[in-house]
């Protein structure tokens, strides 16, 4: 599992005071490209090879809202990893208290978004990927 702790911006927060419902997806995008980039392989690496991993599906469920000033933390993790697809799981936490869960599903593309098989596009990539849970 990888961690990424950040502070809630007053900008991410709605008129009730809490973090509005869409800039969750945002924190779980910061986590899978983080992550990513620890294992070695920034995005931008991936669109210098000619690759795409755009989401495909996205899911969240909402147990308590985060607020301005809360430190919180980001964990993700690879729960499902093929030639040609790649899912994330996501928990945003203040301190030990689960906010929000969910994940993304990601399906690898070229530039002309035709899907490629990443075992054969970037092996070095998908040997990474085989190592993280």
């Amino acid at each position: 599992m990888f961690t990424h702790e950040l502070r809630v911006r007053y900008q991410e927060t709605d008129q009730m005071g809490v973090v509005y419902h869409a800039n969750y997806l945002n924190w779980f995008e910061i986590g899978r490209t983080e992550m990513i980039r620890d294992m070695g392989m920034p995005y931008r690496t991936l669109e210098e090879k000619g690759l795409l991993l755009p989401v495909i599906e996205a899911e969240l469920k909402f147990r308590q809202p985060a607020r301005y000033d809360d430190w919180i933390t980001i964990e993700t993790r690879i729960v499902d990893r093929t030639n040609l697809r790649l899912q994330f799981a996501c928990e945003i936490r203040r301190g030990d208290e689960l906010l929000v869960s969910g994940g993304t599903k990601h399906v690898w593309l070229n530039r002309d978004w035709k899907p490629v098989r990443i075992d054969r596009e970037a092996p070095e990539l998908f040997a990474l990927l085989q190592k993280w849970s």
